[in-house]
């Protein structure tokens, strides 16, 4: 699962780029003033936009093992096919260290002109990303952060706390709204042990605590469907009445939901995480009582595409006054509910 470090915790540019939209997120433009600047930004929209110097973009990520893993390879392969100066080189998936290791020096001797890699361990990947960036070859970390700065050029991933605070902020609105004192907030969380599962707990737990309201009974699962069923089902059994949950991960939330039917529990609503596909057509559905989802988007994998374009081509974001692509990108966490849920359904990622 996708693992966010301390030292990236800081969210310093927050954009919410989408997964095939990607070259309209990047390269897209507004000028708020009229004269020579506005012509000095349009002339940088077009220069990102129109066609340039071929840029071979290597690209390593762990195997699919689950829905948002097998959505990062598809999203940045899907990405690469639109734009006619991007040469895509992906390595064999693998969840295997060594296996990743040598994949991506098979990249660097092929000296591709930027790497993008999730890897699987970022602290044990870093020396190979130090290795590529010490030849000249850029390297786009995605998501799970290396070690040190010094084995990247940018990194660009999702915002774990954001997701608990975001979830938090929901589920205390809406029982704020319905007058709800005292309330029993469940929490099924992922792996305890990996800091992105902490960071996700810290934030849901501090945005409820703005709320007067605090975290009830939790568990924390495997982030599969097998654990999510067998989690829930005990945390049901062990609370004879709960005001709300709050799942971590949609790929887990499967067995969630599984679970909360057999059991025959509907007192309570239900917050996602992720944006799956399958969560938000149960959202839209109305139905059943999973009411949102937080978003930790697969589509930085395409974002991350065209910013390894960017920067092989020398090119900012045209947003940007700096003529640089930014050393570090943080995704927002939008909260996906049946009211937006029509803006969103096309990233989300089958589970």
């Amino acid at each position: 699962m996708e693992e966010l470090s301390k030292g990236v915790g800081r969210r310093n540019v927050l954009l919410g780029m989408a997964g095939l939209g990607a070259t309209a997120a990047l390269s897209g433009c507004t000028g708020n003033s009229k004269g020579d600047s506005n012509k000095t930004t349009k002339a940088a929209t077009n220069a990102n936009s129109a066609s340039g110097k071929t840029v071979t973009v290597g690209f390593s990520a762990p195997a699919a093992d689950h829905g948002w893993i097998a959505a990062i390879q598809k999203d940045a392969e899907n990405a690469a096919k639109q734009f006619s100066d991007v040469k895509f080189q992906s390595v064999q998936p693998t969840n295997d260290i060594a296996a990743q290791i040598a994949a991506v020096e098979t990249l660097i001797n092929k000296k591709v002109d930027v790497i993008v890699m999730l890897p699987n361990d970022g602290k044990q990947l870093t020396t190979v990303g130090r290795k590529a960036m010490d030849q000249g070859i850029p390297v786009i970390n995605l998501d799970r952060v290396f070690d040190s700065p010094l084995a990247y050029r940018t990194w660009i991933g999702g915002d774990n706390y954001g997701m608990g605070v975001s979830a938090g902020n929901y589920i205390g609105e809406q029982l704020k709204q319905k007058n709800v004192s005292n309330p029993v907030i469940a929490e099924i969380a992922g792996i305890d042990s990996l800091p992105l599962t902490q960071q996700r707990s810290q934030g849901f737990k501090d945005a409820l605590g703005k709320y007067g309201f605090k975290v009830g009974p939790r568990q924390a699962a495997q982030f599969t469907v097998q654990s999510g069923q067998s989690v829930t089902a005990n945390l049901l059994q062990s609370a004879p009445h709960i005001d709300a949950i709050w799942n971590h991960d949609d790929d887990q939330g499967i067995g969630v939901l599984a679970a909360i039917k057999q059991a025959n529990r509907h007192e309570f609503f239900m917050v996602g995480g992720a944006g799956s596909a399958n969560a938000m057509r149960e959202i839209k559905s109305g139905k059943g009582v999973l009411k949102a989802t937080v978003l930790y988007p697969p589509t930085m994998a395409a974002s991350a595409i065209a910013l390894a374009r960017l920067i092989g081509q020398k090119k900012g974001l045209s947003d940007f006054t700096q003529p640089e692509v930014p050393a570090s990108i943080t995704l927002y966490s939008a909260t996906v509910t049946a009211a937006n849920v029509d803006q969103y359904l096309s990233l989300g990622f089958e589970s």
